[in-house]
């Protein structure tokens, strides 16, 4: 049975259901969703890029963040819990970074949370064993390292909403024979959401929120005993989110590299995403005990970790040097302004990281 033929049963038996849960499904449904099913998701033959997937030198570099951690934190064992590792890249590339760090790497535990079944048969088909699967980050509570996460929360199943007399939020319904939205009066935690970040949107006004990601920010304030939290995506502040440009939402459907509106086509094969709110993510970071330590783009965190120094320290022919061009080009320019990166610390006493340099300067 396909999903699409799974939902709408679902639709016509029990009535309408959230866009959230509606999205849940289409993602991550067991092994029909688009991150449980095994097909490709990532790379030339799947339907978008991340920066990993470009080659090692972005795991280089976010190792060399890692390891200016590891040394901020007193240089004990540290552990690196990544939500969302997709293929596995990122992780093969840092740990390959961090073994020429003896000291470090004895000391290092590298722990990945990933509820897709499909992507976790895929990490551990190429990840050594100095890796461990998690179901839960309590599974290591009161652990000292880093939180890291590349394009994950953008992902996290979302709420539409829209302004009207009130505030209303989509649901999806079948009818007629095909799937349609309708709104239904928005419940306490989607009000409270605005009334939080001291947000007021005109009337006629479509957003998403994302309350999936407050929670993992509670989530991890909590199991966290010292230590950093990476979070890489693309999204905005809120200053820059809720203006009328974007006054229809941000949420985006990808399918064989082609981008589109409509997450009621192509279920279950289609990536669907929303820009994140990182000032969210940092206001609720705070109320539970996350200190921010620096928000900038993707394009100055590697620039300041020193990224163009490596890649000419690997230019060792021409034919290399047109790679590295165009690796660079991809990673500090489009993807660079795109990407934003967010740091939060929690009992760190000294957090002056190399990645975030130009906001000191």
């Amino acid at each position: 049975m396909q999903l699409y033929d799974i939902i709408t049963r679902d639709l016509q038996v029990n009535g309408p259901i959230s866009f959230h849960d509606y999205m849940d499904t289409c993602l991550y449904y067991p092994e029909l969703g688009y991150y449980t099913s095994p097909g490709p998701q990532i790379g030339p033959e799947g339907d978008f890029y991340t920066s990993c997937s470009l080659g090692s030198v972005f795991g280089v570099m976010l190792a060399e963040q890692l390891k200016e951690m590891w040394q901020l934190t007193g240089e004990k064992e540290f552990t690196i819990v990544e939500y969302g590792a997709g293929n596995g890249f990122l992780c093969h590339d840092i740990l390959d970074r961090l073994s020429n760090y003896p000291a470090l790497y004895e000391k290092l535990n590298y722990c990945i949370i990933e509820k897709s079944a499909a992507m976790r048969a895929r990490e551990k088909a190429h990840l050594d064993g100095k890796v461990s699967w998690l179901n839960s980050i309590d599974e290591v509570k009161g652990f000292t390292g880093c939180v890291l996460s590349n394009e994950l929360v953008d992902n996290l199943a979302m709420h539409k909403v829209v302004t009207g007399d009130q505030l209303m939020e989509t649901f999806v319904e079948y009818d007629n024979g095909c799937i349609r939205e309708t709104l239904r009066p928005a419940g306490e935690a989607l009000v409270d959401y605005f009334r939080e970040l001291r947000v007021q949107l005109p009337k006629g006004y479509t957003t998403e929120v994302n309350l999936e990601a407050t929670e993992w920010m509670k989530e991890i304030a909590t199991a966290m005993g010292t230590g950093f939290i990476l979070t890489i995506d693309y999204g905005y502040t809120s200053a820059e989110l809720y203006n009328t440009e974007r006054s229809g939402g941000t949420m985006r459907c990808y399918n064989m590299h082609k981008m589109n509106g409509n997450p009621y086509i192509n279920i279950g094969k289609q990536d669907i995403t929303a820009h994140v709110n990182f000032t969210a993510l940092y206001h609720w970071g705070l109320k539970h005990g996350l200190k921010g330590s620096g928000f900038t783009d993707q394009a100055n965190f590697l620039a300041d970790l020193g990224i163009d120094k490596y890649m000419r320290q690997n230019e060792t022919n021409p034919a290399e040097l047109r790679k590295n061009l165009q690796i660079r080009n991809r990673l500090l320019g489009d993807m660079g302004s795109k990407f934003k990166v967010l740091v939060q610390e929690k009992n760190v006493r000294c957090g002056n990281l190399s990645g975030l340099r130009h906001l000191a300067a």
